[in-house]
């Protein structure tokens, strides 16, 4: 059994149990919450589609930890001038644990 949920802009394809990275939730560690916008539901073979959304589908997660991922380098250089220029970025994440798919 799985489904395709949608948070921060982007869609997850989960399981219960998965462990998630996505993008930073207002919550506290160890909170339990749902995700309400489920787009596909798969149990054992039987599709569930939405039109965009299901209706009274949801997904419980638990917030496992806040953090914050490896550095990205962003680097730009011109050759025959001496223009190059250094940035970094790291994106804020949640880990969140799948603990049941509802539908």
């Amino acid at each position: 059994m799985f489904a395709i949920i949608k948070t921060g802009g982007k869609q997850y394809r989960v399981a219960e149990g998965d462990i998630i990275r996505v993008e930073t939730l207002a919550r506290d560690p160890k909170q339990s919450f749902t995700f309400d916008q489920v787009l596909l539901i798969d149990t054992d073979g039987a599709l569930q589609i939405g039109k965009p959304m299901l209706e009274g589908a949801t997904v419980e997660a638990e917030v496992i930890t806040h953090d914050r991922a490896k550095k990205v380098i962003i680097f730009k250089k011109k050759r025959t001038t001496t223009y190059q220029r250094t940035q970094g970025h790291r994106q804020n994440f949640t880990e969140v644990r799948i603990t049941a798919i509802k539908g």
